[in-house]
């Protein structure tokens, strides 16, 4: 009765709830075929949970499109749509409307999820894990299936429509990149929930050998891919859109998305040792688990509302449901944990301090350190307030306190740690690997002093970053001086050399974080029509302001010039918020520093404009060594390795 009150008051409303009804149903019974094909060996039933993973993801899918479409027609008897669109927004805005607000958001996720289901319900291995692989997925699916069909429903009918929407949030229409980052970090959320279900289906089945990691490698990767680019992207919208001049704020949604790259970070190279010494069994079961959590906790805090961000949506009744599945995977990952602990061990010697796999060990533990300090950073100002009722807060001294020492102890183990035999390595060999990288290292940050750097931390940073491009192009080059030609190198063993371009990228944004964090320049001042003023080092005028009219709002643009290039910040008003400002720097973006304008206040009669002014050293090596972990990462995952990859010593591993 209810879906049919929808269809007359709405059609594409009704459209939208039955798609998610139906494919609540088929959730419900996909996870019913998966655990009796589990547990009696039977593939026609594993075989029917298969088939309804494509049926999930087409009613998901139709809803998804009756959401869109009612977005684009501007169809405001869906209260979804009347709440967070307008007829005059742009199209791209009202594309990325469907993810702009809580409910559209979590159906975004309910989408991306049956569709990393459906994808791999066709690559899916007929082996023990097979049905208990899919009976996980459609665990996560009946949940977020269910949120959407119940208390999170975006499809809404209005009993009287509107004329005009109230508009989306104008932070989120301040810049297109609002259209791909949550889209790119949704992608690396989801994408988790694929080696979690395989890990829950190795502790079920307790087939704890390699197998199972060698099945999620790719996953994990590419969900990891998803996420680095999507906090980098999340960070160049904040640059280009808040006018701080910053990218990284410790908000605690920065932070919710920042724990699970920790994690997965830690994952990707701790299952290495797994691969090759099979130790580790435990820890990397309780990685993924808790990395795939860590999405679920962040997915709370950004929809709970007991968190205040830009990011953040309003609170909503989604916390409670959301607080309720952290918990279920959290307790089901310990039940399942303490029932395998037998099998969970190892069985080989522990990892020798001095090798390989001890530096990626130790590196686990860095990262590991890292996540659980940026947790209880994010969660303390909540427990305060939970249990006394006072505000409070805590700021970047905080995070910066342990995020640089544990940063820097991150570069000294990524350099050492390919350099490094497996197994274990004597004194004298690790001496000599050190010899060249450290001498590099020395000789950058002795560079770096004479041009003037005094930071020590910056300095510390530079010879670091040295000493791990000498050790990648050391080991690079006497590799194909074996060979004979690099190209070799890299169709032979693509993943190693993969890891080594993504290890160069993060070289690159480290630097990039050093010096725009360690020399950044900021000056405030207010320039009058046809003046000329000097500001840390540069010559500004004010030629003049004017105003432009747009169907969503306005913009007051400043024309200004610093050393005669012309800059064009602007101040921009929406009509859903007429009372707030919001702005859009200007930026000049350059190799060795950022030039940054942003205007913070101006005269109505166009005479005077008051404006920030930030010089930023390397902030654009930040996106651009993004671009390189991106394009080191999508080699090992596209490029095929050749069996003569096999003769060079057999380790085809990333490093």
């Amino acid at each position: 009765m209810l879906n049919l009150i929808s269809f007359q008051l709405s059609p594409l409303a009704g459209l939208g709830q039955i798609g998610m009804l139906l494919a609540l149903a088929f959730a419900l019974a996909g996870l019913w075929l998966s655990v009796l094909g589990g547990l009696k060996s039977d593939p026609r039933a594993t075989e029917a949970a298969r088939r309804s993973v494509w049926a999930v993801f087409t009613f998901v899918s139709l809803a998804t499109l009756a959401l869109l479409a009612a977005l684009l027609r501007d169809d405001f008897s869906v209260r979804y749509v009347a709440e967070h669109s307008m007829t005059t927004s742009p199209t791209w805005v009202k594309i990325s409307s469907l993810w702009g607000a809580l409910e559209g958001s979590i159906l975004l996720w309910t989408w991306l999820l049956s569709g990393y289901a459906f994808i791999l319900s066709l690559t899916l291995r007929r082996d023990a894990l097979r049905p208990w692989a899919l009976g996980t997925m459609f665990f996560s699916l009946l949940f977020f299936v269910g949120v959407v069909a119940g208390v999170a429903s975006p499809f809404t009918p209005l009993s009287e429509a509107v004329a005009q929407g109230q508009g989306p949030n104008p932070a989120l229409q301040n810049h297109w990149m609002m259209a791909v980052h949550p889209v790119l970090l949704y992608l690396g959320f989801v994408g988790l929930s694929v080696p979690f279900a395989y890990a829950v289906a190795a502790l079920i089945t307790g087939r704890l050998s390699d197998h199972w990691l060698s099945v999620t490698r790719r996953w994990t990767l590419m969900a990891w891919v998803f996420l680095t680019a999507a906090i980098v992207a999340g960070g160049w919208w904040s640059y280009e859109t808040l006018g701080w001049g910053g990218y990284w704020a410790w908000d605690p949604v920065e932070n919710a998305s920042f724990i699970p790259w920790l994690l997965t970070t830690a994952f990707l190279h701790s299952i290495q040792i797994q691969e090759k010494r099979h130790l580790l069994r435990g820890w990397n079961i309780w990685l993924i688990v808790l990395a795939y959590a860590s999405t679920v906790l962040g997915t709370f805090l950004n929809r709970s509302g007991i968190v205040q961000s830009v990011h953040a949506f309003a609170g909503g009744p989604v916390g409670p449901v959301f607080l309720g599945f952290l918990a279920a995977l959290l307790v089901g990952g310990v039940a399942l944990s303490a029932w395998r602990t037998p099998k969970l061990r190892d069985l080989g010697e522990p990892p020798a301090p001095v090798s390989r796999e001890g530096a990626f060990l130790a590196g686990n533990w860095l990262f590991l350190v890292f996540s659980v300090m940026v947790l209880l950073g994010t969660l303390f100002p909540v427990i305060v307030e939970a249990v006394t009722g006072r505000k409070n807060s805590i700021g970047a001294p905080f995070f910066d306190a342990f995020a640089v020492p544990l940063g820097l102890g991150l570069l000294l183990l990524m350099g050492v740690g390919p350099l490094l035999p497996w197994r274990r390595a004597d004194g004298e060999s690790l001496l000599r690997a050190l010899r060249l990288p450290g001498g590099a290292g020395v000789l950058a940050a002795l560079i770096a002093f004479l041009l003037g750097v005094r930071s020590a931390g910056v300095l510390l940073t530079t010879a670091l970053c040295a000493y791990n491009l000498a050790g990648l192009a050391g080991l690079t080059l006497r590799a194909a001086r074996q060979r004979g030609n690099f190209p070799a190198l890299l169709s032979e063993q693509p993943r190693r050399y993969g890891a080594y371009l993504a290890h160069v990228g993060l070289v690159v944004v480290a630097l990039g974080l050093a010096y725009s964090g360690g020399y950044k320049r900021s000056a405030e001042t207010t320039l009058n029509l046809g003046q000329n003023k000097q500001v840390l080092g540069e010559t500004l005028r004010l030629e003049g302001l004017r105003n432009i009219t747009h169907p969503y709002g306005s913009s007051a643009v400043a024309q200004i010039s610093i050393d005669g290039v012309a800059y064009a910040p602007r101040m921009n008003v929406y009509a859903q918020a007429a009372d707030t400002t919001f702005p859009t720097p200007a930026v000049r973006y350059s190799p060795l520093g950022d030039t940054y304008l942003v205007t913070t206040a101006f005269d109505p009669q166009g005479q005077w404009a008051s404006i920030r002014l930030i010089e930023s050293p390397l902030v654009s090596w930040i996106w651009v060594g993004t671009l390189i972990i991106v394009l080191g990462a999508g080699i090992t995952l596209v490029v095929p390795a050749r069996p003569a990859a096999r003769k060079l010593g057999g380790a085809v591993a990333a490093d």
